[in-house]
């Protein structure tokens, strides 16, 4: 399997300052595959959901090439259960419930089929569920792609460094990229989060766009303005999937690729913004994604001349 992904499979309920959908389907794990799948033919899904979780929406990603051989149904039990209420910017939120349900006791079991990936995306969940999925493979994969989050930073900082010094690329918001290395500088941060070990450092800073980091070079990727943004929940985990997709599809791991990758997580997470919930990454054709990474490539080309 060239690609696993490892996350939460969910149930969001989502209020903005313009509408209200209850009970989307969500879940890191669910943007992160979904996203993937327009630039490979399979990825392998490492996840749990109670047998609430609708059949049909399995089916649905089975047939987008996302195998489910690690994804656990419990039978009996209930999905994780989200519900957040997005302040007017849309930038913040605040979390309303937190169902934690069958992601309470989930212990990930990486199948056989999974031992030996070329790419490995570990979703936000709690740092010892990523470790003991690390720890499950065969060998290493050639990049490993983690997201975190404040809570951990929070709750679990010694297991969520533990984790951080094994994998390839970190990807965070700005404000996590402070908590975490205690700088308010970005670039400060940055280096002091690429002495943890990661050798590649992602900040995401939402409508302002995205910071790619190593230890000698930045890259900025600016963000779409959308006319519309109906909902950003996912955004965050879209992005990483166009942009592990996209690695994966090029096997290719340079930091000049990975600028390209940036570039088309980016596009693929502007289009998450435009309905509730993954429908819009259902529906999505080649068309549809070469046109909106042009429309972020033509946002920063220009020409300029310099007296000498």
């Amino acid at each position: 399997m060239n690609l696993i992904a490892v996350g939460t499979v969910a149930f969001d309920s989502i209020e903005t300052p313009f509408a209200k959908q209850d009970r989307v389907i969500g879940g890191a794990a669910t943007y992160i595959t979904l996203a993937a799948s327009h630039f490979i033919e399979q990825c392998g899904l490492i996840s749990v959901v109670g047998d609430d979780f609708p059949q049909d929406m399995l089916n649905t990603m089975s047939a987008r090439g996302i195998d489910q051989q690690g994804l656990q149904i419990k039978q009996g039990e209930k999905s994780f259960f989200w519900a957040g209420k997005y302040h007017y910017d849309l930038n913040s939120r605040d979390t309303l419930i937190t169902d934690l349900n069958v992601l309470a006791t989930f212990d990930p079991v990486v199948p056989s089929d999974y031992q030996a990936p070329d790419f490995l995306m570990l979703g936000n969940l709690a740092p010892g569920v990523q470790m003991r999925v690390l720890n499950q493979l065969a060998q290493r994969p050639k990049l490993v792609v983690m997201d975190t989050m404040n809570f951990w930073m929070d709750s679990a900082m010694d297991d969520l460094k533990a984790v951080i010094a094994k994998i390839d690329v970190l990807t965070i918001n700005d404000e996590e990229a402070r908590q975490l290395a205690n700088e308010y500088s970005l670039v400060k941060a940055a280096r002091k989060i690429l002495e943890m070990g990661p050798k590649y450092l992602i900040i995401k800073k939402g409508e302002h766009g995205a910071l790619l980091f190593d230890a000698h070079n930045i890259f900025f990727a600016p963000a779409l303005p959308l006319e519309e943004v109906v909902d950003p929940t996912g955004a965050g985990d879209t992005f990483a999937g166009g942009f592990i997709g996209y690695l994966a599809q090029t096997h290719n791991i340079s930091f000049e690729n990975m600028k390209r990758a940036v570039i088309v997580g980016s596009a693929m997470a502007s289009f998450t913004c435009e309905k509730f919930g993954p429908e819009r990454l259902l529906n999505l054709t080649k068309e549809e994604i070469n046109s909106r990474i042009e429309q972020f490539v033509a946002l920063t080309d220009f020409e300029i001349l310099v007296e000498e």
